[in-house]
């Protein structure tokens, strides 16, 4: 019963490998920069930063504006001071009259004002190059997310594709534990050899049984991990067999400098920004010298004598909007708030700290990406060297196999002697694979300390 349910397991894997979706990295790298959520976000920042930019260039021209105002009431005033706490106040013009009276009618303004900060000593320039820093450092911020990605989906990639390379050498493991039961069960059925080596060959199989389902366990884990990468629902994937037969293919010469690294491109950006800053806290302790010009043109429903004649007035609406009076006002104003200068200098000071700070973690950051260089170009090296050595195992292991397994079959060998060297080809088959695998990943992890996925992407052989 239960090598039936296995066999219906294997079929089932066997199907769903047969309807697998065929993916290269090439495809998932592509996939995930396109799809992957966070990344959107990142990308929704810059767009809305860009038009920040625009917004504050924007600074550069004048404020032009029109207005018209329509009212009723009345005009009573007296001579005295007048201060509107926190806002406009109510101007109501007219002499001062001798007594209190409700006489009320309409009145109008209309005006156009144009006001321009002709010269503004840099500041202005300095917030248009502070926005284009702020949308610098979100374009490099992206940047290095969308590497980050890269590298997170190589890796999975990569995994699962060392994960199903296990599954296959467990499956075969699995085979041969089949054939070595049936043999040994034949060979114990007639006499030939005692049923206690039955009972060891079948618990043979069910330990080949167990690897091979922890083997699909696995697989199906880092299956999942990369659909979430991709954004997509878990499924199975036919992932490009080039990296189980091919070595990589390295241009001689070919390096990254380390400041091109996206991270390190994210720290200067930031080191620039926090510069630009600097300058923009100074520019605000300089005078500004504005220009501004204003037309408007009055009516009023009080006629000019009212003061003499509180009967000159009229309620009549038409009379009240038009436009009596008219008057023009230009001219320069100069405003500089001298104690800036005093308040700014420590607000330097401390954003110059910030600027230190910055730097050093920059020349960390550029220190520590140097030496993942030489750790990861050291790895590589290593990992061919031990797929070199794995490949003599394989070798001799298979051919060990095949002789313990012949003499066994004619009662020249022993239990114990063949299970040994099922082990030792099982154990072989599985180095082989994952120091295949490992070359791979130490050539992604020489991507990651170069700062570059087309070194990976470009060493892969062209079928």
């Amino acid at each position: 019963m239960k090598m039936n349910k296995l066999a219906l397991f294997i079929l089932f894997g066997i199907a769903s490998s047969a309807y697998a979706q065929k993916l290269t990295l090439q495809q998932a790298i592509e996939q995930t920069t396109q799809e992957y959520d966070l990344l959107k976000v990142k990308e929704a920042k810059l767009k809305a930063l860009q038009q920040n930019t625009t917004y504050t260039q924007g600074n550069y021209f004048p404020d032009l504006t029109f207005g018209a105002q329509q009212s009723y009431g009345t005009i009573n005033a007296q001579n005295g001071p007048l201060y509107a706490y926190g806002g406009l106040g109510s101007a109501s013009t007219s002499m001062p009259l001798a007594e209190q009276n409700w006489n009320a009618a309409f009145g109008s303004l209309y005006f156009a004002n144009i006001n321009w900060n002709v010269f503004s000593f840099g500041k202005t320039r300095q917030q248009v190059k502070m926005a284009k820093a702020q949308e610098r450092v979100s374009l490099e911020d992206l940047n290095q997310e969308v590497f980050k990605q890269q590298i997170k989906v190589g890796a999975t990639y990569l995994n699962l594709l060392a994960a199903q390379r296990i599954k296959f050498v467990q499956e075969q493991n699995l085979q041969r534990a089949k054939v070595f039961y049936e043999v040994t069960k034949a060979n114990a059925d007639s006499g030939l050899i005692a049923q206690v080596d039955e009972q060891l060959a079948q618990a043979e199989l069910a330990n080949a049984q167990a690897l091979y389902l922890k083997a699909y366990d696995k697989e199906i884990e880092y299956q999942e991990a990369l659909a979430a990468l991709l954004n997509q629902t878990t499924m199975p994937y036919q992932l490009d067999e080039v990296f189980t037969i091919s070595q990589p293919n390295i241009a001689e010469g070919l390096s990254n400098e380390v400041v091109e690294h996206p991270i390190l491109q994210l720290h200067q950006s930031q080191i620039d920004q926090s510069k630009v800053m600097e300058k923009l806290i100074v520019k605000g302790s300089l005078p500004t010298l504005n220009a501004f010009g204003i037309i408007q043109g009055r009516g009023s429903g009080f006629e000019w004598n009212y003061v003499q004649d509180n009967t000159a007035f009229t309620r009549n609406y038409s009379n009240g909007v038009g436009i009596d009076r008219s008057n023009y006002l230009v001219g320069l104003t100069l405003t500089w708030n001298i104690t800036n200068f005093f308040k700014t200098t420590s607000k330097r000071k401390e954003q110059e700290q910030f600027t230190n700070s910055l730097s050093y973690q920059y020349s960390r950051m550029s220190k520590e990406l140097e030496n993942q260089q030489k750790l990861a170009a050291e790895k590589f090296v290593n990992a061919q060297d031990i797929l070199g050595q794995t490949k003599i195992q394989v070798s001799a292991a298979s051919t060990a196999f095949a002789q313990q397994k012949a003499l066994y079959e004619n009662g020249l060998s022993n239990l114990v002697d063949f299970t040994q060297a099922l082990y030792t080809l099982q154990r072989a088959e599985i180095d082989f694979e994952i120091a295949q695998n490992n070359v791979w990943q130490a050539l992604l992890l020489e991507s990651s300390a170069k700062g570059d996925i087309n070194y990976l992407l470009n060493a892969i052989p062209q079928k």
